[in-house]
């Protein structure tokens, strides 16, 4: 079974091996409405646990997708330059948004998992 985790900024994380693919849950794509446009992280950027790391614009308005683990950007999903509506399509399958090598593994143990991220959800005001 694949196993992912949850932040409390909403990113999904998926551990493939030794790459950890991340994007939107459907609970952000929701809230975000109509995605238009995806800025991508540069491959090979390092990015910081918490801090931004690629921003998702809908018709609404513009969010941030955090980094959910400290790491290096090995990939992007380049299929979102074309079409950003895979974002609200299949936010945690084809809409994923980019894949990165960890510096510590560990930090993707102390993120939600789905039992813990749908309680976040419902609790919201």
């Amino acid at each position: 079974m694949t196993q992912r985790r949850f932040s409390a900024e909403h990113e999904w994380v998926r551990r493939d091996g030794e790459i950890y693919v991340v994007g939107i849950t459907d609970y952000a794509q929701a809230q975000l409405g109509d995605v238009v446009y995806v800025e991508l992280p540069l491959k090979g950027r390092r990015v910081e646990k918490g801090k931004e790391a690629a921003t998702v614009e809908s018709v609404k308005a513009a969010s941030e997708v955090y980094a959910p683990l400290s790491g290096e950007i090995i990939e992007t999903n380049e299929a979102l330059s074309a079409d950003p509506a895979k974002v609200n399509a299949d936010p945690e399958g084809e809409g994923w948004v980019f894949k990165l090598r960890p510096d510590d593994p560990q930090e993707f143990e102390a993120l939600m998992d789905e039992a813990a991220y749908k309680r976040f959800i419902e609790e919201k005001p």
